[in-house]
């Protein structure tokens, strides 16, 4: 039985026992029972606003997923751009490495010497790398920091 049914049927109960509406509790029940009609009757209207706002977020949660699929690159997409080797690039002063130990990637600043780098995940010396990012045997000017 829905809201606005049990309203009616105590209403009905109301008006059944006679009760008078003009005397002192006959006035509060009649009032009480308007209140109850009223309300259920909002709750009835806020029950099918909520089911068409329900549909309408699962239509937009359905949309966004299919623009996040069309937008955004997935983490396997990313890995297989990316070169699995020992990486050393130039980038605002940092160099990122791979670490041949772990498989992090971590971030070194080029006042660092390249032979005395440690990796902060396992601990485990990263092998020397180019600074310059040349193969340069480590002799030249940025190598040996003399720029």
């Amino acid at each position: 039985m829905t809201l606005n049914e049990r309203a009616a049927y105590v209403k009905g109960l109301f008006e059944g026992y006679g009760i008078d509406s003009k005397e002192k509790e006959g006035r509060i029940l009649s009032e009480m029972l308007t209140l109850i009609s009223d309300m259920a009757d909002k709750l009835s209207a806020l029950e099918g606003e909520c089911a068409e706002l329900r549909d309408y977020i699962e239509e937009l949660d359905e949309d966004l997923g299919y623009v996040e699929e069309t937008v955004f690159v997935t983490d396997d997409e990313e890995e297989e751009d990316e070169d699995e080797d020992l990486v050393s690039e130039e980038d605002d002063g940092f160099y990122e490495v791979e670490c041949p130990s772990c498989g992090e990637t971590v971030y070194f600043d080029d006042t660092l010497e390249s032979d005395s780098l440690v990796c902060p995940a396992c601990g485990e010396k990263v092998m020397d790398f180019d600074v310059c990012g040349e193969e340069c045997d480590g002799d030249c000017a940025s190598c040996k920091g003399e720029e």
